[in-house]
């Protein structure tokens, strides 16, 4: 499965586009659509990069993204489901994902209540960050109602 394209057009709206690299809200160095700058991914700190590159790693990030949500996932998943996975993976990390309680609800079939552990992943350094709990309730409702809201702006 892949991500749809409502789910890369709301990944791009919920991470926004920097050209300038940036340190993200846990202190790692981020550009485009939240991209991980890592060694040796063509990206350096420095750089400026413009939307065909970010384009580029977004799509690359988000191929590796689906790969793992793809393999960790036991149950079947609806395209939103699996949207909103991938779109959560991407922000929280791959590695957190996998340890997480949603994934271990999840793969038990336990669907509602997995649902419901979106909401926990909102802090940062042990405090709660406002823009994450938005983005967690969003992502929630992706997952459960196969859309994002009401007027479905992400702004």
């Amino acid at each position: 499965m892949n991500l749809s394209d409502n789910g890369i057009n709301l990944l791009k709206a919920l991470e926004g586009f920097r050209a300038k690299p940036y340190p993200d809200s846990g202190g790692k160095m981020t550009v485009g659509y939240g991209h991980l700058i890592v060694p040796n991914d063509g990206v350096c700190t420095g750089d400026i990069i413009d939307p065909v590159k970010a384009i580029e790693l977004l799509h690359h990030d988000v191929a590796s993204t689906e790969e793992f949500v793809t393999n960790i996932v036991e149950v079947a998943l609806e395209q939103h489901q699996f949207d909103a996975l991938v779109i959560f993976a991407y922000n929280v990390g791959c590695h957190a994902f996998s340890g997480s309680t949603l994934l271990r609800m999840l793969n038990a079939g336990a669907t509602s209540q997995a649902a419901q552990q979106f909401l926990r992943w909102d802090m940062v350094g042990g405090t709660h960050v406002p823009g994450l709990r938005n983005r967690r309730l969003i992502e929630q409702n992706l997952f459960i109602n196969g859309y994002i809201g009401v007027n479905e702006d992400v702004s």
